[in-house]
């Protein structure tokens, strides 16, 4: 447990100084809004093509994992959806929202620097596709429902339509594009470009990190606590759960890409998860799903990766 805690203990003590930092004043929530900006459109995009560009093409796309994350991820979305709307018999627009927090991880501020402490530079392969599932699959779905229950006269065909576009335009997307055409193409950046995106790149975790620390700042949970602790039981637990099974499911994959799928979705939900939710009136609900499962994943993630080492066939 010690070893795991070396893993996990750099990251959490990273969100704590952010956290830290932001409450103290030393840097505002405006600053951090900046900050996060720069890492969505600057340093994991460098990171992501990085990890795809310098790879070949049948080494980054496995289709094997795409199924398996695609579709544990769906049968949790499922799964919280349909608790929130008929058996909590809560609004569409609030159940899309809270289907779409149970299966889609906070993949970059968290996961990516989780995953390169543990496996290093193969860490992300697995980010990219993992990114290629929530953002053409579970994020476009959830948004495209919970925008048809606040525009009637629009179809939710047209909702996810207009999701991709919107998807379409973020540098992230675009880097992975041109990362799977360099890795396809073989091609390769001249060095003096190579090193400024290994730049960019090098500064991905941790202002992320510190970045995810600092957004929790102000956010509440009285009240909320009854109801969002199915939230974290469900993006915490069921998540990584019902991808686990569905990588029995589609067989032998490298222990890398194994390892990749559990631990991102065992991650809280995406950072961005209030804002998301800010249009149709649950920024509140949000964020204080976000805080309790944030909090709660340290002994999560902990535990999940001490059982992974315990079991064979997942050391890496």
């Amino acid at each position: 447990m010690l070893n795991i805690l070396t893993i996990t203990g750099p990251i959490f003590l990273s969100i704590g100084l952010g956290f830290a930092a932001t409450r103290r004043g030393l840097f505002s929530k405006v600053d951090g809004q900046v900050l996060g900006r720069f890492v969505l459109n600057f340093a994991l995009p460098a990171m992501l093509f990085n990890a795809l560009s310098q790879r070949n093409f049948s080494e980054v796309m496995h289709v094997s994992y795409l199924m398996a994350y695609g579709v544990g991820s769906l049968l949790t979305f499922a799964v919280g959806f349909g608790v929130w709307r008929w058996w909590q018999k809560k609004p569409l627009s609030e159940s899309a929202m809270v289907a779409m927090g149970v299966c889609s991880s906070n993949s970059g501020y968290m996961g990516y620097p989780i995953l390169l402490q543990f496996l290093g530079p193969a860490a992300g392969v697995g980010f990219a596709l993992t990114l290629l599932v929530e953002n053409l699959l579970t994020i476009p779905l959830a948004l495209a429902i919970a925008d048809s229950a606040d525009a009637a006269h629009l179809s939710w065909q047209r909702m996810v339509m207009q999701s991709f576009k919107r998807l379409a335009k973020m540098p992230l997307m675009q880097a992975m594009l041109l990362g799977f055409a360099c890795s396809i193409l073989d091609l390769h950046l001249p060095e003096v470009l190579s090193k400024t995106v290994n730049l960019f790149a090098a500064s991905a975790a941790a202002i992320a990190l510190f970045v995810n620390g600092g957004s929790l700042v102000g956010m509440r949970v009285a009240g909320l606590l009854h109801e969002v602790r199915w939230v974290a039981v469900g993006k915490l637990v069921l998540h990584p759960l019902a991808v686990g099974l569905m990588l029995l499911v589609v067989g032998p994959m490298p222990p890398s890409l194994r390892v990749s799928a559990v631990l991102l979705a065992s991650m809280p939900m995406l950072g961005i998860y209030p804002l998301l939710a800010q249009r149709h009136g649950q920024e509140g609900f949000c964020a204080a799903a976000l805080l309790v499962t944030t909090v709660a994943s340290f002994f999560t993630i902990s535990l999940i990766l001490w059982a992974m080492g315990e079991m064979p066939g997942w050391h890496v």
